[in-house]
């Protein structure tokens, strides 16, 4: 574990941890603009596929905000690069809204949103349009024995008024229906960790991964090697501490307390002050 205080790139997930639905949280401004001045460097990874990037530039600029796409990197992003690494399919039937249909046309991944003949994998996204269609289609696909890749397992997606079930919930109902489970890409997979380094250039030890969720942000910066910040500002408790597997290497309250930290040069041992 390397000291906090030399961390330079940091890897943030959004809901939960930078604002809550449409509320930016108090310590996020200031926190990004001391990344910044101090010569390090940010990227926004959400496990959320049923947004374009473009639309969380749009998000963040109303909550005062400037960012650019190539401030993001996404669940969608991740599937993408990995679709392109391995065979090709014929013809994907696309589960998720309009936006995650949009992407992967524009990557050039043949989709469809019906079914029809020539399908042989199935894309699952969150999907904030979901229908009964979309399940039934899904369920005689995974019965046919098509290929079946999710984008991300989050169980469910915070909101202002609590929770919705993500795509991980909905994956769940497949599963029950059909007895198939799918491939994870996004977070807890190392992937986007991976593409974020790669992207930028800096080292697994000057990287934090920053989240509210042991189970995808957490464990994925476990799996990429890079040390972990959770944050209690969203759907992870402290009690979840005590079953999880991945452990993370510093627990704050929200991203004021880990500014403050890491300003403060943070904790020089393995132990949080929070555990």
């Amino acid at each position: 574990m390397g000291r906090l205080g030399d961390k330079r790139l940091f890897l943030l997930d959004m809901d939960g941890t930078i604002y809550l639905d449409e509320t930016l949280f108090p310590g996020t401004a200031p926190f990004l603009r001391a990344v910044r001045e101090r010569g390090g460097k940010y990227l926004f990874l959400t496990n959320n596929s049923s947004k374009s990037a473009d639309a969380y530039v749009a998000k963040l600029a109303r909550m005062g905000i400037a960012s650019t796409r190539e401030d993001f990197l996404t669940s969608v992003d991740a599937l993408i690069a990995d679709l392109a690494g391995c065979k090709p399919y014929k013809l994907c039937y696309a589960f998720g809204t309009g936006s995650f249909k949009d992407q992967l046309r524009q990557a050039g991944v043949p989709v469809t949103d019906r079914l029809e003949d020539g399908i042989d994998c199935l894309l699952i996204g969150f999907d904030t349009e979901l229908t009964f269609r979309k399940l039934e289609e899904s369920c005689i696909l995974l019965n046919r024995g098509v290929d079946f890749i999710a984008t991300n397992p989050d169980w469910v997606c915070p909101t202002w008024y609590g929770s919705v079930p993500d795509c991980g919930s909905v994956c769940e109902m497949l599963y029950r229906a059909t007895g198939r489970r799918p491939r994870v890409i996004g977070k807890p997979q190392p992937a986007m960790a991976r593409l974020a380094l790669a992207r930028t250039g800096f080292s697994p030890a000057q990287a934090l991964m920053v989240g509210d969720r042991l189970y995808t942000d957490i464990a994925s910066g476990v799996n990429a090697g890079i040390d972990t910040a959770f944050l209690l500002s969203g759907e992870g408790t402290r009690a979840d501490l005590e079953d999880s597997e991945a452990r993370p290497t510093w627990v704050f309250d929200d991203i004021a307390a880990l500014h403050s930290a890491w300003e403060g040069d943070g904790p020089r041992t393995g132990r949080s002050p929070l555990l």
